[in-house]
């Protein structure tokens, strides 16, 4: 049993797509991390074993014995440059960009599930606008079936109308499946197991209220806080710091590094040993020519910088230019439900006096069936309006 708030926020706890978002994040961190611990010394641990097979070097006409020995080694390093430092940097833009690709994400899962929970709901009532009208017409079906049966009307009026409870219940089968369909979309977006039992709590009018609509007209446009704004605002920083690492590969690269050695002859008399146990090193490396590598690098940053920028302003523009668009779309739909509303009212009271009629012999077998096709056309506008009134405001 889900209410439209309920649906969204176990969507947001179980679906593996969003998982799958927020892992990127984490993915994120780690790749950072990776980045940091590159400029961080490192130290790593070596043991070995060697065994000469009992041979003697001859020098200079002496021999001397090479014994079995162990070495024990430990080296630490550490080096930095330009490249490694701006590349932290990097990572920190790219855990951003994570953070708002999982807040678009689950914003995206909320509006799919709210689209779909008010197809459902629609559909439903579809059912039981059609089921309502094919009662009417089976009762009035029975009538004129009876009245046959007595000679007091034709049987080519008791076969229009019964060619048009099997048109209802035709409708009535198509949109029960598309209710079923709909369910299945839901439970999908829910990550519920297929035999799981839906019961939506929320009614149409939680969707469809002028309050909510007024509500979501009044809200300012702040276009700093929309999501692919910030996410493009985020790719142009990442394109500048791009351009800053391809500058550095020009830089220098300092290492340092610290190499202790041990060799043990296991209580034997010193072999030849040439290895000291203690050395320190400091290399200091530059780049001086790479026959333009680097140069072209640097170029193809700084375009890649001004395309993001010209996308990113690009962008900038049309989303003012969308949510008028899209004010405008809810603007409308709210009219054009408001209208199908009333126009399915009407052709509801109309059917049902053209049925009185037809009862009391004051309306042709025509003008009922005409009435029934003016409803049902009625309906499926009423439905379509619902639908179109449902996605501007999850559009907007």
């Amino acid at each position: 049993n889900l209410s439209l708030a309920e649906a969204q926020d176990y969507a947001v706890e179980t679906n593996r797509s969003l998982r799958n978002a927020s892992l990127a994040v984490q993915k994120a961190y780690a790749a950072r991390w990776q980045t940091i611990a590159s400029m961080l010394p490192s130290a790593d641990l070596s043991w070995g074993y060697t065994s000469m097979m009992g041979y003697k070097m001859n020098f200079g006409g002496m021999p001397i014995e090479m014994p079995d020995n162990g070495t024990l080694g430990i080296t630490a390093a550490v080096g930095i440059n330009g490249q490694a430092i701006v590349g932290a940097l990097l990572n920190n833009v790219a855990i951003d960009m994570q953070k708002l690709n999982l807040q678009q994400s689950e914003d995206n899962l909320r509006a799919n599930i709210k689209t779909s929970y008010a197809s459902v709901l629609v559909l439903q009532n579809v059912v039981t606008l059609l089921e309502s009208s094919l009662a009417n017409i089976e009762q009035m079906a029975e009538m004129t079936q009876r009245s046959v049966d007595v000679g007091a009307a034709e049987q080519t009026t008791a076969d229009l109308i019964k060619v048009r409870v099997n048109t209802l219940k035709n409708n009535i089968n198509a949109n029960l499946r598309s209710t079923q369909l709909a369910l299945n979309a839901l439970k999908v977006l829910l990550d519920v197991p297929a035999e799981t039992e839906l019961v939506l709590t929320s009614t149409l009018e939680d969707f469809l209220s002028a309050e909510a609509v007024v509500a979501l007209l009044g809200n300012d446009f702040i276009l700093e806080n929309n999501l692919n704004y910030q996410l493009l605002e985020k790719n142009v920083e990442l394109a500048k710091k791009n351009v800053h690492m391809a500058g550095w590969a020009y830089g220098p690269t300092v290492a340092l590094a610290y190499q202790y050695n041990q060799k043990d002859y296991f209580g034997k008399k010193e072999g030849l040993n040439m290895t000291p146990p203690n050395a320190v090193s400091l290399n200091i490396s530059m780049p001086l020519w790479s026959s333009g590598k680097r140069a072209a690098g640097v170029v193809e940053k700084k375009i890649a910088l001004e395309e993001a920028r010209n996308t990113f302003a690009e962008t900038a523009n049309n989303l003012g230019i969308q949510n008028e668009q899209l004010r405008y779309n809810l603007q409308n739909g709210y009219e054009t439900y408001m209208n199908e509303k009333d126009n399915m009212e009407v052709t509801q009271r109309v059917f049902e006096s053209t049925t009185n009629k037809f009862n009391q012999g004051a309306a042709s077998n025509l003008d009922l069936v005409n009435a029934s096709n003016d409803l049902i056309t009625a309906q499926s506008s009423y439905v379509q309006a619902v639908l179109t009134l449902v996605n501007a405001q999850v559009e907007l």
